[in-house]
């Protein structure tokens, strides 16, 4: 990978199956989502992203979303405190490659216009 001039990239523990990996480059915080997210274990995904939040301060929110097929309206709950904390600070927070089923969900609940859906995460840290 390759790390843009006058930037930093530092590797995050996270204790989350649902969030395996995460990281910091630049004033973003990037975070690999895996797996449906529903009812049962949004919790976990909740405390996840937002103690990532709080311990790394970034002023953006990358989440890639390439291996999740399925997240329903408490995914959407954590995704939306996300984006109100983040715009606090004047942050964004972009969904990476969203499957179609997911996007599909965003599309329905008028979503798309509130999170920066892009391809790819250099699409993100443009």
């Amino acid at each position: 990978m390759v790390v843009p001039k006058g930037s930093s990239m530092s590797d995050l523990k996270t204790d989350s199956d649902l969030v395996p990996k995460a990281r910091i480059e630049g004033d973003a915080l990037i975070a690999q989502v895996v797996g449906d997210i529903d009812l049962h274990n949004s919790p976990d995904f909740r405390d996840t992203i937002l103690h990532l939040l709080a311990t790394s301060k970034p002023k953006n929110l990358v989440l890639n979303m390439c291996q999740v097929a399925y997240m329903d309206s408490s995914a959407i709950a954590v995704l939306v405190e996300s984006l109100r904390k983040l715009r606090v600070g004047g942050g964004k927070l972009f969904l990476v490659a969203p499957q179609p089923r997911v996007r599909s969900v965003l599309e329905i609940a008028r979503l798309d216009s509130i999170f920066k859906i892009v391809a790819t995460e250099a699409d993100a840290l443009k």
